[in-house]
């Protein structure tokens, strides 16, 4: 495997962590600002410096770039695989009336199978229900196929997302990579690091991943009179007090936090489905809580590992961006000290992370975690 990466701020000249050479047909990641992906002129000067024909791109609420968490950026990898290949292929949740199961079950009806070791996503993260997406995408699931990725982010915004491959970046889009070879070694782990307080509740009315009512109470009334003074804020602030639920037919709870709030009709929309009967309960989390779960998360990740990681996809979640602020990169620099500083790290902050609980090849969506895709010939 040969990896280039390098980034680029807007006015300034590119700047590599792994030096600049030519590479053979590469798989090329371009993590981004969302403001940036939208300018032309600045996609025109990445095509021209990595001028490849399978390239994909994401909008960002952070770009990773090895040690380094940056904003305001482009940061790019472009992966050579020796003997290993890569097939991408995309769907608009728009063509698909919203409906994200529909999307992934098409998506993943497109991909060939022989082989087939792992699904990368980098999706539209505005609207697209993740966890409906998974379902679609595992409904014909290969056993030993494992998903992992994330959702597309746009700072704290919460304006749009964008993603794209081969074209310029655009909404709605989805992006799944699909990773083949024998020699591949691929291990996934996610791990949040943050705590519950308060009351236990009970979900008694939602609809997908819209959440109506909470112990029979309107769940945005509730959930404002828990933030008080910063319910001004929403929904930038439920970044820094998500959700732990815990569905019935479930042994472990999954984080969500809100991306909506509908004033109107007293609910909240939320990144992944919020199942009736499911118990909840607020959270939140200190700088040195996430940094342990970031060393937790790169511990599971290399477990049962038989060769160090080539490459580290890291997708982080915005809130925990905002909770540690200017400490932002020590949950890099945690990774980097597990995993090993030969490893090239790339990634993002998302508005979710998708993937499966330790032990497990069913993936799920995430919140306020950070996860890992480590990744070797």
């Amino acid at each position: 495997m040969r990896i280039v990466q390098a980034y680029k701020k807007e006015n300034q000249s590119w700047k590599y962590i792994k030096p600049k050479s030519q590479l053979n047909n590469p798989l090329v990641l371009v993590f981004g600002n969302r403001m940036l992906l939208e300018n032309e002129k600045f996609i025109n000067e990445v095509r021209a410096e990595f001028p490849y024909e399978h390239i994909v791109f994401g909008s960002t609420s952070g770009e990773i770039l090895d040690s380094m968490v940056l904003d305001e950026s482009i940061v790019v990898t472009a992966i050579e695989f020796e003997k290993s290949s890569f097939v991408i292929k995309t769907a608009n949740i728009l063509d698909f009336n919203k409906d994200s199961k529909e999307l992934g079950t098409e998506l993943y009806s497109k991909m060939p199978l022989e082989n087939l070791k792992h699904l990368f996503v980098i999706s539209e993260g505005s609207f697209v229900n993740g966890s409906s997406l998974i379902n679609g995408l595992e409904t014909e699931i290969h056993g030993k196929t494992v998903i992992s990725g994330g959702l597309c982010g746009d700072d704290a915004r919460f304006e749009k997302t964008l993603a794209s491959y081969k074209e310029n970046p655009k909404a709605g889009e989805v992006v799944i990579i699909g990773f083949y070879g024998e020699t591949l070694e691929i291990s996934v782990a996610s791990f949040g690091g943050w705590t519950t307080f308060g009351p236990e509740r009970l979900i008694t009315k939602s609809s997908s991943n819209v959440l109506y009512e909470i112990d029979g109470l309107p769940a945005l009334e509730l959930y404002k009179k828990y933030l008080g003074d910063k319910a001004d804020q929403l929904p930038q602030a439920s970044l820094l007090y998500p959700l732990n639920v815990t569905a019935e037919n479930k042994s472990k709870a999954v984080v969500r936090t809100i991306l909506s709030i509908n004033e109107e009709e007293n609910s909240m929309t939320l990144a992944g489905d919020m199942p009736l009967n499911a118990k909840v309960q607020l959270m939140m989390a200190s700088v040195d809580g996430l940094s342990e779960g970031a060393f937790n998360a790169a511990k599971l990740a290399m477990k049962e590992r038989d060769k160090s990681p080539e490459l580290a996809l890291l997708v982080s979640c915005v809130g925990r961006k905002l909770v540690m602020n200017q400490r932002v990169e020590e949950e890099i620099e945690e990774v980097q000290n597990v995993i090993g500083k030969n490893s090239a790290i790339t990634g993002f902050y998302s508005y979710g992370e998708m993937a499966p609980f330790s032990g497990s090849s069913s993936c799920e969506l995430h919140n306020q975690t950070m996860t890992l895709t480590l990744i070797s010939e």
